[in-house]
């Protein structure tokens, strides 16, 4: 059992009224890990440790910066076991957290290349002898929320270039992962970063909603960026707005994946299964809808249904499991509702199905036409739905026929085809054959539409965690019309 306690200045300490909270695991039952319980003075304190540290911070060489960052990378990736070693609190395989590691620390690397590319620019000006500039300079305190679902990249994703652009962060941890975005926080601290550089707060969930807000609302905080449902990502969106605070916003998905009638239908499987059954669906990008041209349709759905024979579910402690758990018992309930639903309106249920609490088996719905709950909502689950088209315009006008945007395929062995349809998806990444699922971290990365606004990742992501100033410097008399 892991104790975790809040990071602010540099130092662990309790709630301020001592309260705690358990995550325990969902396959199991056990206690993974006992909580602090941060307050709304909590997250004032938190705050103003940022503040605190911020001129120091943003003060350093850029050099220096990404020196610190890189040590950051080379502890995060020296300590995966201790990463692994919290999976519990998600259920998650021991797989998907090692991935996580690497890539988060490709994160912290790729952000410490980019403290020497905060450029600005020269314009020319109209006025004799100014010399204008435009400048980025940090913005101060950049909160980051982020979600559970893939713990270590999501959270260092929030804090990495928001610190390599010479910001303090404050991370506001998920209730389900609370151990692992704790940890994050203490290797950026053990690798010298500085203390108040980086601070974490955990809260119950019912003080979430309290405890957003305060963070939001206080004055120091000048950037927001958050990851996770589109439901959470409005609210965070309007009270960001409503204190004039610059938002990022990473939201839901129900990622489409178009195979059309030339594809290499055994390359196509393996990308379809990867990206709609890896982590048990719980991913923005993974594959929700499989829209697959008719004259393919049928070979398509049977090669797809022997795949996924081979995809057990069950403890990922237990030999034979290939995936892992659900987050808890409720996210089965919801996804049954959702099966359940298409079910009694006719859809063909071709594989899976079957939910025991947390542990449910990869699930191949054919016949889901749009009156269909899954037709449209985000299961969030190891789910898949057939939806079939005659022809690449019917394809893609399926592909849009979602109020998501974030991540799609397509599979053509006519590349330039599937260029010319992936310029017409409408979603922020567009993947020709490969998965939906893929992120690197020098890649920009976000979504359209309900999907959310702004890019994270490399270059992209300065414009968000940067302040743009015009600065001039006039050379000489300046005439004045008084």
């Amino acid at each position: 059992m892991l104790d975790v306690p809040l990071l602010i200045g540099g130092k662990s300490c309790p709630a301020r009224d001592g309260r705690t909270f358990e995550r325990r695991n969902p396959v199991t039952g056990e206690l993974v890990s006992r909580v602090a319980a941060a307050t709304l003075e909590d997250a004032d304190a938190a705050v103003a440790a940022a503040k605190a540290a911020f001129p120091a911070w943003a003060a350093l060489a850029p050099n220096e910066r990404r020196t610190r960052l890189l040590a950051a990378a080379e502890q995060l990736q020296a300590r995966s076991a201790e990463f692994i070693a919290a999976a519990g609190e998600t259920g998650a395989m021991a797989n998907w957290y090692g991935f996580n590691v690497h890539l988060a620390a490709g994160m912290l690397r790729e952000a410490a290349s980019m403290t020497t590319q905060i450029n600005g620019e020269v314009i020319p000006s109209d006025v004799p002898g100014n010399f204008a500039m435009a400048l980025r300079q940090p913005c101060g305190v950049v909160l980051g929320i982020a979600p559970w679902n893939a713990p270590v990249i999501l959270a260092t994703r929030a804090i990495a270039m928001p610190l390599a652009c010479g910001n303090t962060v404050v991370l506001k941890a998920s209730e389900l992962s609370p151990a692992v975005h704790r940890l994050i926080g203490q290797v950026l601290q053990d690798a010298g970063l500085g203390d108040g550089v980086v601070n974490v707060i955990s809260n119950a969930q019912a003080d979430a909603a309290a405890i957003v807000e305060r963070l939001i609302a206080n004055p120091a905080v000048r950037r927001v960026n958050f990851t996770g449902s589109t439901h959470v990502g409005r609210i965070v969106g309007e009270l960001s707005a409503r204190h004039l605070k610059p938002a990022l916003l990473e939201l839901g998905g129900k990622a489409p994946f178009l195979v059309l009638d030339d594809a290499d239908l055994d390359a196509a499987v393996e990308a379809a299964a990867f990206g709609a059954y890896f982590n048990q669906g719980q991913i923005c990008m993974s594959t929700e809808r499989l829209i697959v041209d008719t004259r393919v349709a049928d070979v398509f759905v049977s090669k797809l249904a022997s795949k996924i024979a081979t995809l057990r579910a069950g403890n990922p402690n237990a030999a034979g499991s290939v995936l892992g758990s659900l987050v808890d018992a409720a996210a089965g309930e919801r996804i049954r509702g959702l099966i359940d639903d298409a079910l009694d309106k006719g859809a063909r249920l071709v594989a899976g199905g079957q939910i025991e609490r947390s542990i449910m088996q990869p699930t191949l719905l054919d016949g889901v036409p749009p009156e269909m709950r899954l037709y449209r909502e985000e299961s969030f689950g190891p789910v898949a739905v057939l939806l079939r088209g005659e022809g690449d315009e019917e394809l893609l006008r399926l592909a849009n026929d979602s109020e998501f945007g974030l991540s799609a395929a397509i599979f053509s062995r006519d590349t330039g085809r599937a260029l010319a349809l992936a310029q017409r998806v409408e979603s922020g990444i567009c993947h020709i054959n490969g998965p939906t699922v893929h992120d690197e971290a020098q890649m920009p990365f976000g979504g359209v539409k309900s999907s959310g606004y702004g890019s994270f990742g490399g270059k992209a992501a300065i414009k968000h965690f940067t302040q743009l100033r015009w600065v001039t410097l006039q050379n000489g008399l300046r005439h004045y019309p008084i």
